[in-house]
């Protein structure tokens, strides 16, 4: 099976730009109802998935910061506590489900490395139940 039979095509998804700011960040997360989201650079390119947790430990471990002042901080200088890895579109199942194991979604990235999109987890464990 090819794994682009499950893909949510980057139009479709939530995503944030790393030289965006923590309350872009916050508030997309927020009107979408999202714990996490991908992260793409100016060229397009999946660089990371940002958390609510990495924002929250951001706010703690910041002397002086306060909710009113997170537009100031960029994106990119919010530490990211776990690595979510990405995997090309021609990815064979085994290696999307070695990741879906562990990200409740896996970017998904052309060979530049360009970000396609994401596939859900919950997307995967609906067709599996769907087939049994």
């Amino acid at each position: 099976m090819n794994i682009a039979f499950f893909l949510t095509p980057k139009l479709e998804v939530i995503y944030e730009s790393v030289e965006g700011n923590m309350k872009q960040a916050l508030e997309s997360m927020e009107k979408h109802g999202y714990s996490a989201i991908p992260l793409i650079d100016k060229a397009g390119r999946y660089v990371g998935t940002l958390t609510e947790g990495d924002m929250l430990w951001k706010l703690k471990n910041t002397p002086g910061l306060t909710f009113e002042k997170v537009e100031e901080i960029p994106i990119r200088e919010i530490p990211r506590k776990t690595k979510h890895e990405s995997v090309y579109i021609n990815a064979n199942i085994e290696s999307l489900l070695t990741l879906a194991a562990r990200q409740n979604f896996v970017p998904v990235v052309d060979d530049n490395g360009t970000f396609i999109g994401i596939i859900k987890r919950s997307d995967i464990i609906n067709y599996i139940n769907k087939t049994m």
